[in-house]
């Protein structure tokens, strides 16, 4: 099996999604609130491309150091 459909395998399997998900929401908010804190609180627009970018950021970070420790260190 190619390493790129082994990765995909891993990214959704054994409770990575939900852990990068719990990642990402941690991690995006507070940098929401540190890049874009006059935003979110109503003294500038919102650029919701960053707000995005700022939770996608951090979930595929997560997912990726997931998929390279498994694919290093296959499950037995």
């Amino acid at each position: 099996m190619s390493t790129f459909r082994l990765g995909c395998r891993y990214a959704f399997s054994d409770g990575v999604p939900r852990r990068s998900f719990l990642v990402a929401v941690v991690v995006g908010t507070v940098l929401n609130l540190i890049n874009q804190g006059d935003a979110l609180f109503g003294a500038m627009p919102i650029n919701w491309f960053k707000v995005i970018l700022t939770y996608f950021v951090p979930y595929a970070v997560c997912t990726y150091g997931a998929v390279s420790i498994r694919i290093r260190n296959p499950p037995r």
